[in-house]
């Protein structure tokens, strides 16, 4: 299992990188917005270099089919290892897969985004795209069975023997990593937030405390032992 971190906050991913801990980064506008990058590409082109050759997934944002094309040949032209992402449909309920299928045939790589059932993650597959994100969060959110939805996918595409790799993200906690990580998720893409609390643990802490103190007395017992 591969895990990403959700963010374009340069100082997270690389502390992280630095850790050997993340595989790659996914982000979005609203990631970006937040995070405070402004400029798209420059922020994409910063990341792009930090973590090469581990991917970058960067979002499309027009509901037009054939400006998602235009935008996904240029954000891929910003790095080598920029991933393009692509939603399943657009708000107007159109499908997106011929917009895969085509980029696939030009060699980008494509993150086919916000599925929610396993009937889109069929379609994206059988579209060629070399990821695909379930939104587990969401899932929940309209009292879907998230784990299932994930566990169905990565076995029905491990079946079927196609290559596309499940992405889990909308992720709302740790217990949400957890239960993805349980049910096979290829990947999952995590805020760096949730990092944070799966490294803390308020027992781990106790016992650091306890050995460092234990070995200060052993150590001040040991001089008191050679000045003797």
């Amino acid at each position: 299992m591969e895990i990403f971190i959700d963010s374009a906050n340069i100082t997270e991913i690389e502390k992280w990188l630095k850790m050997g801990v993340i595989d790659g980064v996914t982000t979005n506008p609203s990631i970006m917005f937040k995070d405070g990058v402004y400029d798209a590409e420059a922020g994409a082109r910063e990341i792009s270099a930090l973590v090469n050759p581990r991917p970058l997934s960067v979002e499309v944002t027009t509901n037009d089919l054939d400006e998602m094309l235009t935008q996904a040949q240029t954000f891929a032209s910003w790095g080598s290892n920029i991933v393009v992402k692509i939603p399943q449909i657009t708000q107007d309920g159109i499908p997106c897969y011929g917009v895969i299928r085509r980029l696939q045939s030009e060699e980008i790589k494509v993150n086919a985004t916000a599925a929610l059932s396993l009937g889109q993650v069929m379609l994206a597959a059988k579209a060629g795209a070399t990821y695909i994100s379930i939104f587990a969060g969401r899932v929940a959110d309209e009292g879907g069975n998230a784990p299932e939805v994930i566990s169905n996918s990565v076995d029905w595409l491990e079946h079927w023997k196609f290559k596309s790799k499940i992405i889990v993200g909308s992720i709302r906690s740790v217990g949400d990593v957890l239960s993805a990580a349980m049910t096979g998720a290829h990947i999952i893409t995590i805020p760096p937030q949730f990092l944070d609390k799966m490294a803390d643990h308020k027992y781990s802490r106790d016992t650091v405390r306890q050995f460092v103190d234990d070995a200060k007395k052993a150590l001040e017992m040991m001089e008191k032992a050679r000045g003797t």
